[in-house]
């Protein structure tokens, strides 16, 4: 058997003019999840990233720790949604900066609002696929791994989106079922999914060993 280890990205810019950029700590994360895998002598078989930036960024900081990788992959189909197309659908009126604790939870409950009515098909968002499409190409990718390289290690660096709703699929559950799982995932957090010829298992979610240590512990972020 094979496992897919699916990272998400190290801490981005949230509420800079440009979201789609590691911060300092972001890249530190990555770093850090790098050198926990080389203490251990991980090895990978194949390497896919989406093609945003902010997973370019999260593999250079892994690889930075971790030489040896294989050449990476980019797929469109590992980019995160738009949150703000999504926001946008339901809330015309600009938003002010999330920049407070309430601001930010305002933020966050009206793109979980937005995203389960684009999952319904009561929205439809400029600039973006039907949930329907989204989801399928995450399932195709999937799929895609699992005939390639079944009895392989593969990291796949993408987004909390894609990454909660490749775990939805293989769960079977519902597709609202995701957006909790997406508010969860944690910047560098780990989901393994187990892969044979015939199927995938989910082995571990959304975890964080390379940072737990005293001097990493206050690393952990959400966005």
């Amino acid at each position: 058997m094979g496992t897919i280890y699916l990272v998400r990205h190290g801490q981005a810019s949230f509420g800079a003019k440009d979201y789609d950029q590691l911060s300092l700590l972001g890249a530190q994360q990555s770093q850090q999840l790098g050198r926990y895998w080389q203490e251990r002598s991980m090895h990978f078989d194949a390497v896919y990233t989406g093609t945003l930036k902010r997973h370019v960024q999260t593999l250079a900081g892994i690889r930075e720790a971790l030489p040896g990788l294989p050449e990476a992959q980019a797929l469109p189909a590992l980019n995160e949604y738009d949150s703000h197309a999504l926001i946008r659908c339901i809330h015309p009126e600009p938003l002010g900066p999330a920049d407070t604790p309430e601001t930010y939870r305002a933020h966050f409950r009206l793109l979980c609002d937005a995203i389960a009515q684009w999952m319904s098909g009561v929205i439809s968002p400029e600039g973006m696929p039907s949930w329907e499409d989204f989801s399928d190409g995450i399932r195709h990718t999937l799929e895609q791994i699992r005939h390639q390289h079944h009895s392989g290690n593969v990291l796949l660096v993408s987004s909390g989106g894609p990454i909660s709703t490749a775990t939805s699929l293989v769960l079977g559950s519902p597709p609202e079922v995701s957006i909790a799982l997406n508010m969860r995932i944690r910047n560098t957090a780990v989901t393994e999914l187990s892969m044979s010829p015939k199927r995938l298992m989910l082995q571990t979610f959304n975890t964080l060993n390379h940072l737990d240590t005293t001097e990493t512990r206050s690393w952990v972020t959400f966005a």
